[in-house]
């Protein structure tokens, strides 16, 4: 029995007209009644496009002469692997040994050297030991302390300046890490975070879930995407995504003087810090040019952020990745380990493949050699598509794009004629949206368009990663070719 109380009496309800009641109104949980932060936050990358192109390959499985093209090609994400890309062997023996650790015990210890190094013995035996005898067990819930340790140790290398183990986080990839600095920091439904326009949705879909307010920054196309440092800035991501761009020391240092002087803290988003391809523009992390600004900036607050997904790994489905908090006061720390305890710890596989990362194999160890020929191999392979695509989409009508300094995307304008701007509104759609929507339907590829992650009002663009195999891309591109060339004269 449930009571109910009115002006005049207690009027008392049974069970079988609660019943009927329900029956007659809506779930207790629907789209009036959720949290309208959630109803807020959009995320292109796996927005309508990304759902269309499931459609399309459930289809195509179905029946497989149903379409014009017998494959779906994902380039709307960053998801080497998924594209064909082969994992280190380093790290998946590792990772192996870990995950069966009976290979290493005296029974079958010869076996197993036979087909596993030296090298990898060690570290999965190291590893095992710092995690107490089993990957299936909670670490720490900063993250396992040796792993933590090696992370400090591959930044200090990296950037010459002390970092200690107790100011890294590792967390169930990179966005997780950002979602908890985002959440940390909007205390009211008046906090303003700054984000660059173009930016990964990942920030402004944070942003609106945990219910602040996005103030945008535009990042200038006419100087390869350059941030105008006359604004106020709070995230960004360098290199960058979806732009490619690789920011220079002075722009780093101008950034982090205004932040100084407005009492503003940088989040860094560094995650394709090793997808460099203009030697001109080395990557350089923003607590490297900080560490160099003077003691003046000792107390200046940065949050940087790093994963396992990019760079020539590829691990995505590993969701391993860690931050590093850089002048931030310890009660705030002790705050964000809070945080992480009450996700009890970060999976133990992607704190494995962190370690991996930041502790490759070393000149002198029997993994080296083929490690090092693997990443080349990669490297240069992503070098020679990245340029590829940026001048085939250089090549067509009305579409212009900057050769990327870094990262794995190309963010190409395109100038859309009248007629298709007009059908795409009939359509309800934004007219980039429907380019990309007809590309898919016609070729099977997937991309992005530029609206989900924000343009100059009255442009249009798309992202594309260049991630097809490089055995493949002639065919790849020959879909865009003639598709871009049919829609043009269709519209023209």
């Amino acid at each position: 029995m449930v009571s109910t109380t009115s002006s005049s009496k207690t009027q008392l309800v049974n069970s079988s007209n609660i019943k009927k009641l329900n029956g007659m109104r809506k779930k207790v949980l629907n789209e009036d009644t959720i949290n309208p932060c959630i109803k807020r936050c959009e995320y292109a990358v796996r927005g309508e496009l990304a759902i269309r192109a499931e459609e399309l390959r459930e289809q195509l499985e179905v029946n497989p002469d149903s379409l014009p093209f017998k494959h779906v090609i994902n380039t709307n994400i960053g998801n080497p692997q998924q594209l064909g890309q082969k994992p280190i062997t380093f790290f998946r023996q590792v990772t192996a040994l870990i995950e069966y650790p009976d290979l290493m015990d005296d029974e079958h210890i010869e076996f197993t050297k036979q087909f596993f190094p030296k090298d990898t013995i060690e570290r999965a035996k190291a590893l095992l030991e710092s995690m107490g005898g089993s990957s299936g067990a909670y670490s720490h819930s900063k993250g396992i302390p040796l792993v933590r340790k090696h992370v400090a140790e591959f930044i200090e290398e990296r950037d010459g300046y002390p970092c200690s183990p107790e100011d890294i986080f590792l967390t169930a990839g990179g966005s997780q890490g950002v979602q908890t600095i985002i959440q940390l920091t909007i205390a009211n439904e008046n906090v303003g975070i700054m984000i660059p326009i173009p930016q990964y949705p990942l920030y402004s879909a944070s942003i609106d879930m945990y219910g602040g307010k996005p103030v945008y920054y535009y990042l200038d196309e006419s100087n390869e995407w350059s941030i105008d440092v006359n604004v106020r800035v709070l995230c960004v991501i360098n290199p960058g995504n979806p732009t490619g761009q690789c920011l220079t020391e002075d722009t780093i240092k101008e950034i982090i003087q205004i932040c100084h002087e407005e009492r503003i803290i940088i989040l860094a988003d560094e995650v394709y810090q090793t997808n460099i391809y203009d030697d001109s523009r080395p990557f350089l992390s923003f607590k490297k040019v900080l560490r160099s600004m003077g003691p003046e900036y000792d107390d200046f607050e940065l949050f940087s952020f790093h994963s396992v997904s990019k760079g020539m790994v590829g691990e995505c489905g590993r969701r391993g990745a860690y931050f590093e908090c850089t002048g931030i006061d310890k009660s705030v720390i002790d705050e964000l380990y809070k945080m992480a305890s009450v996700n009890l710890c970060p999976n133990v596989q992607g704190q494995v493949m962190v370690d991996l990362v930041t502790r490759p194999p070393k000149e002198d160890e029997p993994s080296y050699e083929l490690y090092n020929a693997e990443i080349t191999e990669i490297y240069d392979s992503l070098k020679r598509r990245a340029s590829k695509l940026a001048s085939f989409f250089n090549s067509l009508e009305g579409v212009t794009c900057h050769h990327p300094q870094g990262a794995l995307y190309l963010f190409p304008k395109v100038v859309l004629p009248e007629k298709a701007i007009t059908e795409a509104r009939k359509l309800g759609k934004s007219p980039d949206t429907y380019y990309c929507l007809e590309l898919l339907n016609n070729t099977g590829v997937c991309v992005v368009p530029g609206t989900g992650f924000g343009q100059v009002e009255g442009t249009f663009h798309f992202r594309s990663t260049f991630l097809p195999p490089e055995e493949l891309f002639d065919e790849f591109i020959e879909k865009i070719k003639v598709f871009h060339e049919n829609f043009m004269k269709r519209f023209n």
